[in-house]
């Protein structure tokens, strides 16, 4: 029989860690300023949050499933469909989707999301020990943030939730911070091929240190 020549073609996806980023970055700028007493209402956070909280970072989660990166795949997508959750939670809150949903709505199911997404954001935290300080150091605020919505959702205490409350503004704001940064370095060093903003080596304490740990 004819033997046919077969040819390998390999396709090349660039890194989506900036867009899931800035997408992160843009939303909780914009959701922190409304925590802190900057801005008012959530009208206008919602839009920030369905198209930058949500679809950039899904499009960059699949981006990275496409690239065989589980960790940045499942982190991407989860906080995608996170933004997605809390934008429609504050439009049946705000009574968009008819009295019936907002007057059966419970806000203590909310801080059992963000209990969830702690505990998300925790397995989260240990693997980004192994990707760079930037990252990591979003991953901690990320952590802090959900455990001030959560205690401040779930409290009955006006102090400990105002408390809370301000603790969870503040770790937003610097998500915020950090992702600009983190999204910034990741743009400008892949573009000029050479480290220009640095993000700081991984931990490297998960790594195996011989083949027979692996």
């Amino acid at each position: 029989m004819e033997k046919k020549d077969t040819k390998e073609i390999k396709v090349t996806i660039a890194d989506p860690s900036a867009l899931g980023l800035f997408g992160l970055a843009m939303v909780t700028l914009v959701a922190s300023s409304q925590k802190l007493g900057l801005t008012s209402g959530l009208s206008l956070v919602i839009p920030w949050a369905v198209f930058l909280g949500a679809l950039a970072q899904l499009v960059a989660g699949i981006i990275d499933f496409k690239r065989n990166n589980v960790f940045g795949g499942t982190a991407f997508c989860l906080y995608g469909f996170f933004w997605l959750g809390m934008a429609l939670s504050w439009m049946i809150n705000m009574g968009a989707l008819g009295s019936t949903l907002q007057s059966a709505a419970d806000t203590s199911e909310m801080g059992f999301a963000f209990i969830g997404y702690l505990v998300i954001t925790i397995f989260l935290t240990i693997g980004a020990l192994e990707t760079h300080k930037v990252l990591l150091t979003i991953f901690i605020l990320i952590d802090v943030l959900f455990l001030g919505l959560a205690v401040s959702t779930l409290t009955t205490s006006h102090g400990i939730e105002q408390v809370f409350h301000n603790i969870a503004a503040f770790a937003e704001m610097g998500i915020a911070i950090c992702s600009f940064y983190g999204g910034g370095a990741a743009v400008v060093n892949a573009h000029v091929g050479r480290v220009v903003l640095p993000v700081g080596r991984p931990c490297g304490i998960l790594t195996p240190k011989n083949k027979k740990e692996i």
